[in-house]
């Protein structure tokens, strides 16, 4: 079984990765993630300008990145996340063949790199929610919560091509967004129990639970558009 990062650190079982180079004029890695939906993409230079993490659910919240336009332009593309230097792309279902969209990706991102165009468009961005940041009206509890998030579950998982995002504590619930490789894991229920509730527990006697926050409106855009391509005939 893939686990996810986060919880071989806590389980300490060995890490391994499946880098699979693809020789062009950019060398880019590709990594497997938990999420069979998920490929992680690692170009050979910092794709984004500044620190942070973007994340596109379809191409109408693209607006801010050129870069994200171009990858939705590839049959299958379901949503697509920017590290600051790496690209996850996942597909629409398990049905869509990664070979094909694999080389395009590939293409499409080298392509875009060579060009020398910025991958976010600036003072454009996506939807966010409140990060790890502590600002000075967190009580003790949520600064630590934040905290031991940013400093042992983030960096981890997002070697796994993905990223969690604080969202607020509630009645000793914390509740996260998963984003990137992270959305629909098979995993991610266990990551969250096993491995992010557990830890915090230990650390933050007053949380009861962790909980995934999900963004319902990108759900209803997704529906929306997967109907019109295929009142369109695209995509089939």
């Amino acid at each position: 079984m893939n686990l996810p990062r986060v919880l071989r650190g806590f389980l300490n079982v060995p890490v391994t990765s499946r880098l699979q180079p693809v020789y062009r004029s950019l060398y880019i890695q590709v990594q497997e993630t938990p999420n069979p939906l998920s490929l992680k993409f690692l170009p050979p230079k910092v794709i984004l300008d500044h620190p942070g993490t973007y994340e596109y659910n379809n191409v109408g919240a693209a607006k801010s990145s050129p870069l994200a336009r171009e990858l939705f332009l590839v049959n299958g593309v379901r949503s697509v996340f920017f590290g600051e230097d790496f690209i996850t792309v996942t597909k629409k279902d398990e049905d869509t063949d990664w070979g094909v969209m694999r080389a395009e990706i590939l293409s499409t991102i080298a392509n875009f790199i060579e060009s020398g165009k910025p991958a976010i468009i600036p003072n454009g961005s996506p939807p966010t929610y409140e990060d790890t940041a502590i600002h000075e009206e967190d009580d003790d509890t949520v600064a630590m919560i934040k905290e031991l998030l940013d400093s042992r579950v983030r960096p981890m998982v997002q070697e796994d091509g993905g990223d969690i995002t604080y969202v607020g504590f509630d009645d000793g619930v914390v509740k996260l967004k998963l984003k990137g490789s992270c959305t629909g894991c098979p995993s991610s229920s266990v990551t969250l129990k096993s491995g992010i509730q557990n830890m915090l527990q230990v650390y933050v006697p007053e949380v009861k639970e962790v909980i995934e926050v999900t963004d319902d409106s990108d759900d209803l855009v997704q529906q929306e558009l997967d109907k019109f391509e295929r009142s369109r005939g695209i995509h089939d």
